[in-house]
This record gives C-alpha cells, structure tokens and sequence, in this order.
C-alpha cells in the first residue's frame, strides 16, 4: 500500500518538474548564451541563407522546402515572400489564421572535445539557426504574384544577370503563375539561436576556429549533384 505522505510528496515533486519544463514562448529552445536578438544580425542572416523549411501544424504538420525574400521595412520584423506549387496542400494553410514557422539554417559542424585545452569535455554541434514566426496570407492578385515572383528572381539571379522575367511573354508566365500559389507573413516574432561556442575560454575559441579550418565539410552541391547523377 502507498503511503499516503509519499504520494503526496511524490505527485508535487511531479508537478514542480513538469513547471520546470513548461516551454516557453516561441518554437524554440535557446539557452541564454546562444540567444541573438540584434534585429538587423538576424535579418541579414535571413538574406544570406534565404532557402528555408516553411512549417506548419494544421491540419497535419507539413514542411515545404523554398526560396524567400524579406522585406525589413513593411513590418517592424519584416514580412516574409515565397510559393508552393498549387497541387501542395500546405497552399490551404494560407488563409490568414494558420501560424507558420520559417526555419533558416546556416553553417554548422562536428565540435570535437579534442580541439579544447581540457579533456573533460563532450563532443558536441555547433550551429546557427533563425526561426520566424508568423500568419500566412495568400498573395492572390495576379499582379502581386508576379512581382513577388519577379522579386525572388532577381535576389538569386544577382545584378548583371542577363535574365529578366519581365520580359518573358505573359502567355508563358501566366501558365507557370497558375501552378503556384504565392504567400506573405509578416513576422510576428523572431527568434535566433547561434550555438557556436561562443560561453568558452579564449583559448577554446581560438582551438575551434583554428580546427573548423581544416575539418572535413559537406560536400558541395556539385560533388553532390554529380554524384547523384552516376546512380544512372
């Protein structure tokens, strides 16, 4: 039979724990040294790896892998430009009301416990990752959709380019437009977590970025494509 002092004991030691574990506000944890929130840092880290995992829960989690484009100036966050194709159901979150979470990944790398000055020490991962949050708006107007699609173009296809998607014949871009569907969010919060080893000694920095010189990386997305293409 239980005791009944020990069970009391037992059920608020449970739910001091489960307090203690409540999450807090965001889609991410961020212990207080990996914590940004210089605004402008976390936006031009936005810009720079601009090819982001949009998320969304409703009606089942679903995450689409697409290009973006930031506005910093219409929001006090900014507000967030991309497109799925029309047949990906995740379109039907774009209503105005579903929550949605843009994830943005830079570098990361192994950390091996050997680069440190001390041998009490864990292998660990080192990273940077930026996630916004906000409500998806469909862009429905034929107009906006095209300058929204002209938009992403010209950030990846860079000045100089030779290609001008304004100057391709609507009879072919209007088909192309009719397959996707085009969204905005503005972001209501912003939340960036750089886990680089940035709580170490000097001297654990200095041996992580002499070592990260010389680790092995990814491939790159040619080896990788060449690779891909010998598998017949």
């Amino acid at each position: 039979m239980i005791n009944r002092r020990n069970l009391l004991l037992a059920l608020a030691a449970a739910g001091l724990d489960l307090k203690a574990q409540e999450p807090s506000a965001g889609s991410l944890y961020i212990p207080k040294p990996q914590l940004v929130e210089d605004r402008k840092f976390l936006q031009d880290f936005m810009d720079e790896f601009a090819f982001a995992d949009l998320v969304t829960a409703s009606p089942g989690i679903r995450i689409t892998h697409i290009p973006t484009v930031l506005n910093r100036t219409a929001t006090p966050y900014g507000t967030l430009y991309g497109h799925v194709s029309r047949q990906n159901i995740q379109s039907k979150s774009f209503d105005g009301r579903q929550s949605a979470v843009v994830v943005f990944r830079g570098p990361h790398s192994y950390i091996s416990p050997t680069w440190y000055t001390k041998p009490e020490s864990v292998p660990t991962w080192n990273f940077a990752v930026v996630h916004a949050t906000g409500r998806l708006k469909p862009v429905a107007d034929p107009q906006a959709l095209r300058g929204l699609l002209a938009q992403l173009i010209a950030k990846f296809e860079g000045p100089g380019s030779g290609y001008d998607f304004a100057k391709l014949p609507e009879s072919y871009t209007n088909g192309l437009m009719a397959g996707v569907v085009g969204f905005e969010m503005q972001i209501e919060l912003l939340e960036g977590k750089f886990k680089l080893g940035q709580e170490r000694s000097d001297a654990d920095k200095q041996a992580i970025l002499k070592n990260l010189q010389s680790a092995k990386g990814a491939r790159s997305i040619y080896d990788f494509t060449a690779e891909f293409y010998k598998r017949g």
